[in-house]
């Protein structure tokens, strides 16, 4: 044999082995391919997945919210009317007091004055206060003026009677108190 002959022999195993490697080369870059294709519909299905969970998550939150919102419209009168309960209960035990025979003005009068002293102090406690402007100088944003009067010894624009007092609830005037006034 010739070198020729050896080398053809070699130079188509070269070619052969090189053709394998190709087409072994292609299956790997598809499976390649197909591997990336997978990871990629992976991670879309997992963010789908928490894209849904976030807006029942969202939904829940809406509901909870109105239902709480709705039961804080339902309840907001419930520590007023429990801090009222006991002034009722004083004016029954004081209107059955005033009807039995050995009832007198005096005792009436009494329990008159204590069941308006718990009912300022229970509802003080929740930030209504009075306004009695007796003796005070005139103020527009607190007082209203229902008439004007010459007043000896007193100095002008000084509140010198109280025909109605006045309430504001947690610093806002919600009555003003109407008042004559010094001129």
């Amino acid at each position: 044999m010739s070198n020729e002959e050896i080398e053809k022999p070699e130079d188509n195993q070269e070619q052969e082995t090189a053709n394998d490697s190709e087409q072994q080369a292609q299956p790997e870059a598809e499976q390649d391919t197909a591997k990336l294709l997978e990871d990629a519909r992976n991670k879309a299905d997992e963010h789908w997945n928490e894209l849904l969970m976030a807006r029942a998550d969202l939904e829940n939150m809406r509901r909870r919210h109105a239902r709480d919102l709705e039961n804080a419209h339902k309840h907001a009168l419930d520590k007023f009317v429990a801090e009222l309960l006991p002034i009722c209960d004083s004016l029954e035990l004081g209107l059955s007091a005033a009807h039995k025979d050995e009832a007198t003005l005096e005792t009436v009068r009494e329990g008159m004055d204590m069941t308006l002293k718990m009912l300022l102090g229970n509802i003080g406690k929740l930030g209504l206060e009075q306004i009695n402007p007796e003796g005070e100088a005139f103020n527009p944003d607190l007082h209203q003026a229902v008439s004007m009067q010459p007043a000896d010894g007193v100095e002008a624009n000084q509140v010198i009677s109280v025909m109605q007092k006045g309430y504001a609830f947690n610093g806002r005037v919600i009555r003003p108190a109407m008042v004559v006034v010094s001129q």
